[in-house]
């Protein structure tokens, strides 16, 4: 998928596309998903059990922790003889100030019992003083930001006590010792460089994995680098499905470019690279971006470096971007690590050492003494590319001509 799936958007996988819930309910894998989809076509992406946005309210099916814990409860009781795989996937802290702006920016009024805001009852509402909170290096130090970031600290305490109900719900159904439980996320927080960025602070991502058969590493951190390209090998990994031989397009076979994480909870791995990718987000936000991450280093590739970057609906009515327009319009300080043009205008290639600039705010790209370790990363990422069969490969100064055999053809456009 190009960008994302619901409303005028409407990205979709292809309709060939054999996917993880496909593929688990071929094997008589019993598939269900609690909560934020945001993935189609349907047909693609079949579950046996499905509480979503496309049958639901998203903030009952993915932000009151009560009727999550009950419908995990649903699932799990009527459970048969086959295993099983559950995909519960809050919708916190997402913003919501452009939907449901009457919860607050984050939805952290939701549920908490004050006039108009319903009850959950299994949520203990945490306030944070925005005077207290630990700003990110990336997120302005502005009342307007340290507000808004409160708000949503008090929505990952919704999702936190969330996800102990529902482990609760596993303890309690007897699934616990035969279950392998991932938690992670999809993207860095929606501020400023974070989300629909390929910068670390928009790409770093929570990656829990506890599983009853390997306890070797139990309580450990790993250094290696994954990707969520590696979720779908891991749990096919985890119940011995093989991924099939089949083509979208033409005779050549699809391939998974991820990895199974099951070597890694039993020995450190070896694994210094890891790859990102970007094209849209909404249908209007076209900023294609390509990224690897190898050992320390860091390169971007902004495709579209000559066009301003582009910003989600709704991070831009977010008090904290406001307040950043507001504060350049005005030409007062904005108590940032970049300015708005900074941001907005980006070099073609970005080149950071994060094992000294961890908040990555020297581009080594022209640096001479880094030109052997530009080289090679522009060769990685280039092979990536080829090797995952993408479209932008030659872009933006060249393009690619497929037939007979696929290659990169001048555009003469002065890039």
């Amino acid at each position: 998928m190009y960008g994302l799936h619901q409303d005028v958007h409407h990205f979709n996988s292809f309709d060939k596309v054999q996917s993880l819930p496909l593929l688990l309910s071929q094997a008589h894998i019993r598939t269900g998903i609690i909560g934020k989809k945001h993935v189609g076509p349907e047909t693609v992406y079949p579950f046996d059990f499905a509480y979503t946005e496309e049958n639901s309210s998203v903030l009952q099916v993915g932000r009151n922790i009560t009727r999550i814990k009950l419908l995990v409860r649903k699932f799990l009781q009527s459970q048969d003889e086959r295993p099983f795989f559950l995909y519960v996937a809050f919708h916190d802290p997402h913003r919501c100030g452009h939907s449901q702006p009457q919860y607050g920016a984050f939805c952290e009024k939701f549920g908490n019992g004050e006039s108009g805001m319903g009850w959950i009852p299994d949520w203990k509402p945490q306030p944070y003083s925005p005077e207290h909170v630990q700003l990110p290096y990336f997120v302005p130090d502005t009342p307007a930001a340290r507000a808004d970031l409160a708000a949503q600290y008090t929505t990952i305490g919704r999702m936190d006590q969330g996800i102990g109900l529902v482990l609760e719900e596993l303890r309690s159904t007897g699934f616990h010792n035969t279950t392998l439980v991932i938690y992670t996320s999809d993207n860095g927080i929606p501020f400023p460089s974070g989300r629909t960025n390929l910068y670390w602070s928009g790409t770093a991502e929570p990656l829990l994995v506890s599983s009853p058969k390997h306890t070797e590493r139990w309580g450990q951190v790993s250094q290696a680098y994954a990707s969520l390209l590696d979720l779908t090998p891991t749990i096919l990994d985890w119940f011995a499905v093989p991924y099939p031989s089949y083509s979208i397009f033409g005779t050549k076979t699809v391939q998974l470019t991820g990895k199974s994480l099951l070597p890694a909870l039993v020995s450190e791995q070896p694994w210094i690279t890891v790859f990102s990718s970007q094209s849209h987000h909404e249908v209007t936000m076209y900023y294609p971006m390509r990224a690897i991450q190898h050992q320390q280093f860091r390169l971007i590739h902004n495709l579209n470096f000559r066009t301003p970057f582009p910003i989600d609906q709704d991070f831009y009515v977010s008090p904290t971007f406001q307040d950043l327009l507001n504060r350049t319009r005005a030409r007062q300080p904005t108590h940032w690590n970049k300015t708005l043009h900074q941001y907005c205008y980006r070099d073609r290639w970005e080149l950071f050492d994060r094992s000294s600039d961890p908040t990555e705010s020297r581009n080594l790209a022209s640096d001479s003494q880094y030109a052997e370790v530009l080289e090679l990363l522009k060769a990685h990422l280039l092979k990536w590319q080829w090797d995952t069969n993408d479209p932008w490969v030659c872009a933006p100064d060249g393009i690619l001509e497929e037939k007979l055999s696929p290659q990169c053809q001048p555009l003469y456009n002065e890039l």
